[in-house]
């Protein structure tokens, strides 16, 4: 009888284990998805030999062909504005909503084991989870972004140098893509770095 006692006081001790385990997958989930919907708006200069108004006319029609509106701006401080509006990926959602529903029928299985009262309700939790993480992904990465172009005035650098002010994956689309024809240039830290 005592041996049997050992026995599911281990059995339990395992499953406690498994049930912390399976809280701290829930976890990384949760800063899976604020990761993904992330903001990472980043400000960098970029300079060219060309002329301001050839690099600005030259970066107005480029983000114009990318769905970007231009919505003003200040010529005071020689500042243009764009809005554009990010959708959510689908096949991200998907994938978190497979990720949640697998996580939650995961966190059900060991409620079962752990509390056989439950029956199987708890696994009613992937019903709740697929969806939610799905969901939360899609409200959170659906917004409006800000790009701002900055004319800045320096006399030492001949041509025109700029400060761009956007989402640092489309600051890196613009200096790939103009590198060649407007000749943009920058100290290149976000070509290099890994985040």
């Amino acid at each position: 009888m005592l041996e049997q006692l050992s026995f599911f006081s281990q059995i339990q001790y395992g499953f406690s284990s498994i049930l912390l385990l399976t809280i701290l997958l829930a976890i990384g989930l949760v800063f899976f998805l604020r990761a993904a919907s992330k903001d990472r708006t980043t400000v960098i200069d970029v300079c060219s030999p060309l002329p301001p108004l050839e690099v600005l006319n030259g970066i107005t029609l480029w983000l114009e062909k990318r769905g970007w509106k231009n919505s003003g701006g200040d010529a005071d401080s020689q500042v243009l504005r764009f809005t554009g509006s990010v959708s959510s990926s689908f096949g991200l959602a998907v994938f978190l909503s497979v990720l949640g529903g697998l996580g939650s029928l995961c966190l059900g299985l060991v409620l079962i084991q752990l509390f056989p009262g439950f029956g199987w309700w708890p696994l009613l939790l992937a019903i709740i989870g697929a969806p939610c993480a799905g969901w939360l992904y899609k409200i959170k990465s659906e917004r409006v972004e800000f790009l701002e172009l900055k004319l800045l005035n320096n006399s030492d650098i001949k041509g025109s140098q700029l400060r761009v002010r956007a989402h640092r994956d489309e600051i890196i689309a613009m200096e790939l893509d103009l590198a060649q024809t407007l000749k943009l240039s920058s100290d290149g830290t976000l070509l290099s770095s890994p985040i």
